[in-house]
């Protein structure tokens, strides 16, 4: 048995040498024994899973050793064979890929997501260094999702999900087209089942009557070709059902409205040919307007080169007409694939290097992206390929996704272009910087020295290189203030303790109290205490020995939990102790944000300030945008605790009437409720508007206050209010 599914591949594989069949031979050998005994879940050998994988990538013509690692690639995750057994017998490149392809099992995530992250950057970093990874990878989801219907439903469709929003793009985004179509197709079968079938019935019905069309239109058009003398192989195909899928719910249309579901693809051997070939199709068919496609004068970003057009016959039956060579072919069908065939070296050629860049732009981004939510997300924006071609002023192509803008649009020219833009011109006209850009769009972008990019622009940015340049820059800006913030913050609390900043630099225990704080450097320290992480006297306290560190003449007495000196540095920076808890911590230095001055019993985040703690607003806040710097959200809840009073801020909208602040006074004591602050304005004669802060325990008496508020002669509205003077806007 074993010999007859070993001699399947080397049938497969028959375009490899004798020494390349014998290195198969011996990685099929090292397989069989590592997974002896193991079964697949329906119940067939587990060799039978590496077997059809490496049969898959031989089918594609790849070289001995990318076969021979989809025989061993789950040698090392699923056996008790390492990496180091690996190097040992099949060599360096051996291990680099199948290294690439092990998940990372042992690391426990804080969720799947987050596990599922890490697993595909890891194989995103080892396909930059070897393609090979990929194809092998593509070769084992592609049997997977053959196999899929032995596993509980459940999983089957989380597969399937995972396999159509990464999987499947990185196949189209490397040219593999036909890979790409299938697992779309498989996903689409777990996923919507029902959806599927009724597709596939739907196709299938129409199969037959397409195959006979595409007999009938390839005689006309193959002896059309003759009388030019133009060369060439014509096929036919039918849309994929994940594709009409797509089509049928981003456009709204019906099967029958399609242009695209029947495709005849014209093979010739040069572009001359396939241009001359354009107008020989025109002769034959009506062209339908706008539905002329030049992939060959501008390649999409997967190398991707054809015509595109579609037409329709004098019976009304639209169809589409593929053109291409044979070399534009071969990238059509096996894209990065092609890279492969037939050859022993790994080195890209210059014309691969443009062909496959998305390998190392991808490899730049991910770089920055720290959040799993977040580089799951761009991943899939970045693998879609609905493209827009722009052009700059001199005619040089700028290949951007659907969506977007000038920004994108400034560094896809150059990182420094994109920081100094302040502005666009598209078709000679002044544009906004969130105009999306369309094909054949010329944009001209307007610079200026010294001009930083604004956080802003990380909504309006849809490429990653964008995004990651731009919170680049911001990050680095934001470090800067925040060493100078920290370094003033840290000199004026030295000073308290009659010390100066160049004691600080010099303390016998500076290096210890970096390695505590994880600063490298001192200006790393000095931006730990700028961004609100640490505060100044704590720095002071660690670089210090305590005999040393003394205010006033007189050692600061702390406790062991560090009570006296957290007191005092509250006392410095105006928080308020042991109400609110962050991160679980109860000494950490927090304020109540002043524009929505959260209570007890409201749901709150926490984000870290410069220099003043952290910032603890109502969850509901305007005022709150945390997604702008994910690093800077901290957890907090409050404690519980009770006695602990809070200022609130009523805004009321009143009618101007003698008796009213006097009204709203008596209301607020007979509810037994201290009045901190009472002032008012009027509008004109008939309108005024009153702030009134009170002294609460939680967010449940506040509302009860307004309740009773409300019931005021003359009251008309009462609302929750910031501080700071009433505007005239609050009294109308």
């Amino acid at each position: 048995m074993e010999r007859f599914e070993f001699d399947t591949l080397r049938e497969r594989a028959r375009y490899l040498s004798g020494a390349e069949i014998q290195l198969l031979r011996r990685a099929y050998m090292t397989a069989a024994r590592a997974h002896k005994g193991q079964v697949r879940r329906s119940g067939e050998p587990y060799l039978s899973h590496p077997l059809a994988v490496a049969g898959i990538l031989a089918d594609l013509h790849l070289d001995a050793v990318s076969v021979a690692c989809g025989l061993l690639h789950d040698v090392v995750e699923d056996t008790d064979y390492g990496l180091d057994e690996i190097e040992g017998q099949f060599g360096k490149d051996f291990r680099r890929i199948i290294s690439g392809l092990t998940k990372l099992a042992k690391v426990h995530f804080r969720s799947p997501e987050a596990n599922q992250a890490e697993n595909v950057r890891k194989m995103i970093l080892a396909m930059t260094e070897d393609t090979r990874v990929i194809l092998v990878k593509l070769a084992d989801r592609l049997h997977n999702m053959r196999t899929l219907d032995v596993l509980r439903a459940e999983k089957r469709q989380r597969i399937a999900s995972e396999t159509l929003d990464i999987y499947a793009p990185i196949a189209g985004r490397l040219g593999m087209g036909k890979i790409e179509a299938e697992l779309q197709d498989l996903s689409l079968r777990h996923l919507e089942p029902q959806t599927y079938r009724v597709l596939d019935a739907r196709v299938q019905a129409k199969r037959r009557w397409a195959n006979e069309f595409i007999r009938e239109v390839s005689h006309t058009l193959n002896r059309e070709l003759r009388a030019e003398e133009i060369p060439g192989e014509l096929s036919g195909r039918t849309k994929s059902i994940y594709s009409i899928y797509q089509k049928m719910k981003r456009q709204k249309v019906e099967l029958d409205q399609m242009y695209d579901f029947i495709a005849l693809r014209l093979v010739t051997d040069t572009v001359p040919h396939c241009y001359t070939a354009l107008g020989v199709i025109h002769n034959s068919w009506k062209p339908i307007p706008g539905r002329i496609k030049d992939f060959i004068a501008m390649p999409r970003a997967n190398g991707y080169q054809s015509l595109h057009t579609s037409v329709v016959t004098r019976s009304g039956t639209h169809f589409e007409v593929q053109i291409r060579t044979t070399d534009m072919h071969r990238v059509a069908e096996e894209g990065i694939a092609a890279h492969w065939r037939y050859k022993a070296s790994t080195q890209y050629g210059e014309r691969d290097m443009k062909r496959f860049a998305w390998l190392r732009r991808v490899l730049e981004w991910q770089r920055d992206v720290d959040d799993p939510h977040e580089f799951l997300n761009s991943l899939k924006i970045d693998l879609f390929p609905d493209e827009v071609h722009c052009f700059t002023p001199k005619g040089e192509v700028k290949t951007l996704p659907r969506g977007a803008t000038p920004i994108d649009f400034a560094y896809a020219i150059h990182t420094e272009v994109g920081h100094s833009c302040i502005g666009a011109r598209v078709n000679g006209v002044v544009a906004p910087l969130r105009y999306q850009l369309r094909n054949g769009d010329i944009c001209e972008i307007q610079t200026r020295k010294h001009h930083l990019p604004s956080r802003a622009w990380l909504k309006i940015a849809k490429t990653n290189r964008a995004r990651s340049k731009i919170r680049a820059r911001l990050n680095a800006e934001a470090k800067r203030e925040a060493i100078e913030i920290g370094r003033k913050l840290l000199e004026k609390e030295a000073r308290a303790h009659q010390l100066s900043l160049r004691r600080v630099r010099n303390a016998p225990l500076l290096a210890e109290a970096l390695r505590r704080h994880g600063a490298g450097s001192l200006d790393d320290l000095f931006a730990v205490v700028g961004y609100g992480k640490v505060p100044a006297a704590r720095v002071l306290k660690d670089c210090f020995p305590k005999d040393r560190f003394r205010k006033d003449g007189e050692r600061i007495e702390e406790t062991e939990d560090g009570s006296g000196l957290v007191a005092k540095v509250r006392r410095f920076i105006g928080g308020q102790p042991g109400q609110i808890l962050v991160d679980g911590l109860d000494d950490i230095l927090v304020r109540r944000a002043r524009c929505c001055s959260p209570l007890p019993g409201e749901a709150i985040s926490g984000y870290i300030t410069r220099g003043q703690g952290v910032a603890v607003h109502s969850a509901r806040c305007p005022q709150l945008d945390l997604t702008q710097d994910p690093e800077r959200r901290v957890p907090v809840t409050w404690k519980a605790t009770t006695g602990n009073s809070y200022d609130a801020r009523l805004l009321l909208r009143v009618e101007n009437r003698k008796g009213m602040l006097r009204d709203i006074s008596k209301v607020i004591a007979d509810s037994d409720t201290d009045i901190r602050d009472l002032k008012g304005r009027a509008d004109d004669a008939s309108r005024a508007a009153v702030q009134v802060t009170v002294a609460v325990q939680n967010a449940k008496e506040v509302r009860s206050i307004a309740r009773l508020l409300q019931q005021v002669p003359g009251v008309v509205a009462v609302e929750r209010g910031a501080p700071g003077r009433i505007s005239r806007r609050a009294a109308t």
